[in-house]
């Protein structure tokens, strides 16, 4: 869980220097929900937790539908150019991906994940504001090119 949570943060740090909407929180959650979620559709075989096909018709429900109240967060401010809520609607998906865990009795996961979770909430603030900082420091000309580049 960690390993996929930091790897969505590597890439979270690529669209914060970039200045994307998506950035270290919202990848990183993305990344430790998908694998709660694969987890517990694989039955969690190392703790000894079988899986079978009502529980993975249940998690497909569940991450499906959940996805319909994360996307009600996301708003565009068409005067700003600028999206919000998508670390909210991310938060919402792992909230749903926790419960998954609970529901398939994989209590020590569920704690490791939200300790994970509850750090990457707050180290991740911490870190995004530094990025922002960083990418506000670079002259216009300079962040365009960047903008440019990668369309």
């Amino acid at each position: 869980m960690a390993i996929a949570m930091l790897l969505g943060c590597i890439v979270g740090v690529d669209r914060n220097m970039r200045g994307k909407p998506t950035g270290v929180k919202t990848l990183g959650l993305v990344a430790l929900g998908s694998c709660l979620v694969t987890m517990a559709g694989a039955g969690f075989a190392l703790h000894g937790i079988a899986g079978n096909d009502a529980t993975s018709r249940a998690i497909q429900g569940i991450v499906t539908g959940i996805g319909f109240l994360g996307a009600g967060v996301i708003v565009q401010n068409v005067d700003g150019d600028k999206i919000r809520g998508l670390t909210t609607a991310a938060s919402i998906w792992v909230t749903a991906a926790l419960g998954i865990v609970c529901g398939v009795g994989a209590w020590s996961v569920a704690v490791i994940a939200t300790i994970l979770f509850i750090l990457l909430l707050v180290i991740g603030r911490v870190a995004e504001h530094a990025l922002h900082r960083h990418w506000l420091a670079k002259p216009q000309e300079h962040r365009d090119a960047m903008l440019d580049n990668e369309e």
